[in-house]
Formats: C-alpha cells, sequence, structure tokens
C-alpha cells in the first residue's frame, strides 16, 4: 500500500489504458521540460487515472485518463512515455521521493465561466509580445528576456469577483493561461464542428488554489504560500 492508502499494482504496471490520450499529454509536458515528473493517481471515478505535472513556470496541471492507476506513484514524465510508445506495460522506475509540491483539495467550487477564444487570444498576445521585447526592447532599452517572461507570466490579464456568496476578487494570472494553452488543454484551433475555441473554461477555487479547467484539462496555482509540511510516505507534500 502506498502512504496514500492506494494498492499498488502487484504486477507494476502503469495501468493505464488509453495511450493516445496519455502519450499526448505527456510529449507535450516533455516539450516543455525534459525532466518533468509525472505523479499518477486514482482518479474520482473508477477506472480513471489523474496525471499530475508540474511546468517550468511554477503551475500544476493535470489531464485524466483511461486506466487503473497503480496506486500513487511518481515516475519520470519521459520514462512513462518512451514505455507507452514502445507499447511497454510496466511501470517506470518511481521517483516518488522527488515530488516536492502539494496538491489541490479534490472539492472546488466554480467563481466564472469564460471563452476557452478568449483565453486564447491572452495566451498568444502575451507571446506576440515577449517576441517583440525580445527583439526591439522596451521603450527602445533591451531587456533580459527571462525578467520580461517572469514578468508576463506574472500578469494577471483576468480578474473575476464571485457572485454567489459575493467574495474577494480571483486573479487568473498568465500563468495559468499559459499552462492551459500551451498543454493542449483548448484543444486544436480552427472551425467547423471540431472548433473547441467556442468550449467553456471553469475558473474555480478550493481553498488558496486557483484553476483553470478546460475541456482536455486544468491547470492550478496557489494564491499565496501558505505551507505546512506534512510527510505522507513517498509525497511528502500531498
Amino acid at each position: 500500500m502506498t502512504a496514500a492508502g492506494h494498492p499498488v499494482d502487484a504486477a507494476g504496471g502503469h495501468g493505464i489504458a488509453d495511450v493516445a490520450d496519455a502519450g499526448a499529454f505527456l510529449a507535450r509536458l516533455v516539450r516543455l521540460d525534459r525532466g518533468a515528473l509525472v505523479r499518477l493517481r486514482p482518479a474520482g471515478a473508477p477506472g480513471r487515472t489523474a496525471l499530475w505535472a508540474r511546468l517550468p513556470w511554477g503551475v500544476l496541471v493535470v489531464r485524466t485518463v483511461a486506466g487503473a492507476a497503480p496506486g500513487d506513484v511518481t515516475v519520470g514524465a519521459g520514462d512513462l512515455l518512451a514505455a507507452l510508445t514502445e507499447g511497454r506495460g510496466e511501470l517506470p522506475a518511481r521517483r516518488d521521493a522527488q515530488w516536492r509540491w502539494p496538491l489541490p483539495p479534490a472539492a472546488s467550487r466554480r467563481v466564472e465561466t469564460l471563452p476557452g477564444g478568449e483565453l486564447r487570444r491572452i495566451a498568444e498576445a502575451a507571446a506576440g509580445t515577449l517576441r517583440a521585447a525580445s527583439t526591439h526592447g522596451v521603450a527602445g532599452r533591451a531587456v533580459g528576456q527571462r525578467a520580461l517572461r517572469d514578468a508576463l507570466l506574472d500578469h494577471v490579464p483576468v480578474v473575476v469577483t464571485p457572485d454567489d456568496p459575493p467574495g474577494e476578487p480571483v486573479e487568473v494570472t498568465q500563468r495559468l493561461v499559459q499552462g492551459l494553452v500551451r498543454m493542449g488543454f483548448l484543444g486544436a484551433p480552427g472551425g467547423g464542428s471540431g472548433d473547441t475555441d467556442a468550449a467553456d473554461v471553469q475558473v474555480r477555487t478550493a481553498g488558496r488554489w486557483v484553476g483553470l479547467v478546460g475541456p482536455y484539462g486544468a491547470t492550478w496555482s496557489q494564491t499565496a504560500t501558505d505551507l505546512a509540511v506534512r510527510p505522507s510516505g513517498g509525497h511528502p507534500f500531498g
């Protein structure tokens, strides 16, 4: 048993049934961070696995795929992608101790619904700003690309205020928007019946966490650092 109380598959398999679905998630993740970890956990519904990962700019992403998770385990994203690509069913070497980030609570509430197309435009505008500033500078002055990138990621392009019950404004940072778009959670842009730009995206909160839940996955970040370390076996932060 894992410390989280989930049994580990005695056969040592990863349990993922939808290889194409999981493979697409992992491929995008590895393109953003070759050394990324992925945490497999049983999802709310039977026979579903939640794949969690942390992007280089500090937000968590999650995609739920078909398959029974082998407990609560962490492996290298590239290692798992290789296993799926090669048709191997075994779980790669576990790296549980390297997962150092808390996860948002399971229960959350919707505070607003946003059009996916607008969030895509916000992400593309930020990318264009970064390209232009990297080439021409800001107000004629050269700016370090990393400093500029961090400033853009910290920008808050969307602020929503809960109506029921009335509450504090919820800030949606560019970090969350970029995670949603770059992980493909809005789907591919385009016209026709397959156009997902019209798909709604929920802004959700769970304690100090803010999330964007799209049609193909979700991004989450904490609004403040107020963490208590509660060791729990291989996953010391939840």
